[in-house]
């Protein structure tokens, strides 16, 4: 872990960028740090038998990208699990129970008429809805807890499956570029739909696990984004990729004079944002 922190460390010193990314996986044990709190336990055979209390389930609503921005201020952990789950979209896009719920289906696309649950209307049928929730699906993990926390504060028996950055759009460039030239495809980084845990949890782990190595852009959940900077979006990739990435930075562009032009708009992003001292 001691090699792959400092690497870390010098690609963000590369793109002009002071955060250190989250590094995501798995364990028994709690974290400290921030998560949902014990409250309806997510299950198709639950939903089936009518054992949810939904109005409940929604009251004590807890996102994984509130938490990891909670975590992210104070340089925390977020977790969640599934009898401390707090989203029953968040509990499967981050594979602590499955299969997903028809009531999940139907929240996000149309909803349920006459009933509290009007639908967020961001897929236009739950028809839609199924195809994407089939096709994101992560085989579940034997471990309690799906942790996110920064990668500096991984110990050497511990190991990141995917590594995740926030970033503005100017730093982002820098991440785009670097994983074309190190995949050596125009293909190598997507933007597809899904919650803000889906694009850095579930699609990173999907798309390795069938073999395609590509870099995930996120951050376009409507819900999510009141728990990121404006204007920024998240980019995250397997730790096999990763590494690759750091291995190939040195020769990338971002060591050229192009991207010393590129660079120069992150500083100003940050002076923009008032992120930085002027100097």
């Amino acid at each position: 872990m001691k090699t792959l922190i400092e690497k870390t460390e010098r690609l963000l010193e590369l793109l002009g960028h002071d955060e250190m990314p989250f590094g995501i996986f798995y364990s028994d044990e709690k974290p400290d740090g921030y998560g949902p709190k014990p409250g309806e336990i997510f299950s198709r055979e639950r939903e089936e038998a009518g054992e949810i209390d939904w109005q409940k389930a929604f009251g004590n609503f807890s996102c994984i990208f509130g938490n990891l921005w909670l975590a992210r201020k104070k340089g925390k952990a977020a977790w969640i699990s599934h009898e401390e789950c707090g989203c029953m979209g968040g509990g499967y896009f981050s594979g602590v129970y499955g299969p997903y719920l028809d009531t999940n289906v139907k929240y996000v696309s149309t909803g349920i008429p006459g009933t509290f649950m009007e639908g967020e209307h961001y897929m236009p049928s739950p028809e839609s809805m199924r195809a994407f929730m089939e096709d994101c699906a992560l085989p579940l993990d034997n471990k309690k807890y799906c942790i996110l926390k920064p990668l500096d504060q991984f110990n050497d028996d511990e190991r990141p499956l995917v590594v995740a950055f926030f970033v503005r759009p100017e730093a982002l460039t820098g991440l785009h570029s670097l994983t074309i030239y190190t995949v050596g495809s125009h293909n190598a980084v997507i933007a597809p739909f899904g919650a803000g845990c889906t694009n850095i949890i579930s699609w990173p782990l999907v798309y390795g696990q069938r073999g395609i190595e590509c870099g995930v852009i996120g951050g376009f959940d409507l819900s999510a984004r009141k728990f990121m900077k404006t204007d920024e979006l998240s980019f995250a990739a397997p730790l096999s990729l990763y590494r690759k990435m750091l291995d190939r930075m040195e020769t990338s562009a971002l060591t050229r004079h192009t991207w010393e032009g590129c660079r120069k708009k992150v500083i100003k992003s940050k002076h923009a944002w008032k992120e930085v001292e002027k100097k």
